[in-house]
């Protein structure tokens, strides 16, 4: 990220304090920003990463606010700090309402709010869902190549659940160098299966799309295997499945059952948050008493003090931090500010003075 942002003028250590711009990010520039840059996205995720692993970002627990009359929806707060050279604060509002499917509306909408680690002040609000799926890809593309290094690379992979997410970690394994013989792809909903094979033919992806009719299948004939659902409770729970061990993407942490995860090598991005609100892991945790089923976070991966063997599934369960997000949007503010397109609002702050 660049450390001289526009509108965030004041360093931590900064004596004088001024009163940001406020910019407003809308979706084309953020995906415009984003677009075609899967390999440098993926450096940014892991140099955050990095810092995560180091103890320079605050990252407290996400908070939920869920409703009675609407179990299904929830809006979650991701409040994060990150360090490093260009250092920000900020927050990730981000809703998930899977009834908007049925409209054929998306199901998530988010905003990312950046805060000005000198002032306290929010200089940029910025559309957030392209953020956090963008992260999210991201992410797991990481932990694909990592998890990966000490076995064959996969060359068959299965999309179980074919929405948004789905559709963010395919483009973002393609952009990042990765080729497959063969994309399988399972979903609930046919016609959500369908659309995804139709993407998939659209990207210019060469590999041939085999839509499988039950999830076994998809597993079982895949070495690479992406979870992307919205499942609430475990509903994949025979370890057979897995004894080809591939490499699994549990993205939407919730699809496992403790048995899969006991039969294989775990990997979170931060335990003490992977293991709480009812995760796969978090009902491991709850059924053996103990942690230690997970062998380690993928910064220690990356950094080499956690090997991953390949006689077991290897399994990659990330909650979802929120100083990713900070780094994607700082990437994002970066580009558009250096654009000279940055959309400013330089009476957003109605008091500037502190006596008026």
């Amino acid at each position: 990220m660049n450390t001289n942002r526009t509108g965030s003028p004041v360093s931590i250590k900064a004596e004088h304090v001024t009163v940001p711009s406020f910019a407003v990010i809308p979706g084309s520039q953020v995906r415009s920003a984003l677009e075609g840059r899967e390999k440098e996205i993926v450096e940014v995720v892991e140099a955050a990463y990095r810092l995560h692993g180091a103890g320079r970002t605050v990252n407290p627990p996400s908070s939920f606010l869920r409703f009675p009359d609407r179990a299904a929806s929830r809006m979650i707060a991701l409040p994060a700090s990150l360090g490093g050279d260009s250092p920000v604060d900020g927050l990730k509002w981000i809703s998930s309402f899977p009834d908007n499917v049925r409209s054929g509306v998306p199901r998530a909408s988010a905003v990312l709010i950046l805060n000005d680690p000198g002032s306290g002040y929010p200089f940029a609000c910025l559309e957030a869902s392209i953020i956090s799926a963008t992260r999210t890809a991201a992410s797991a593309v990481s932990a694909a190549d990592r998890l990966s290094r000490d076995r064959p690379r996969p060359t068959r992979v299965g999309f179980f659940g074919t929405g948004l997410i789905a559709r963010y970690i395919h483009t973002f394994l393609e952009g990042s160098g990765w080729s497959f013989d063969d994309i399988g792809v399972y979903d609930v909903s046919p016609e959500s299966a369908a659309g995804f094979r139709l993407y998939v033919e659209q990207s210019g992806s060469t590999a041939p799309v085999t839509v499988h009719d039950c999830p076994e299948n998809l597993i079982r004939t895949s070495d690479l295997v992406v979870f992307a659902t919205v499942a609430g409770t475990p509903h994949v729970e025979d370890p057979a499945w897995f004894g080809h061990n591939p490499v699994v993407l549990h993205v939407s942490l919730r699809d496992l059952a403790p048995g899969v995860l006991l039969a294989s090598t775990n990997i979170v991005d931060d335990i003490e948050h992977c293991l709480r609100a009812a995760t796969s892991p978090h009902l491991t945790e709850q059924l053996t008493g103990n942690r230690d089923f997970v062998h380690g976070t993928l910064d220690d991966v990356i950094a080499g003090r956690v090997t991953v063997p390949r006689d077991r599934p290897a399994v990659f369960s990330p909650f979802g931090l929120g100083v990713l997000d900070l780094a994607v949007g700082g990437f994002v503010y970066d580009r558009v500010a250096r654009s000279g397109e940055l959309r400013t609002l330089d009476d957003f702050f109605h008091e500037r003075r502190r006596y008026g």
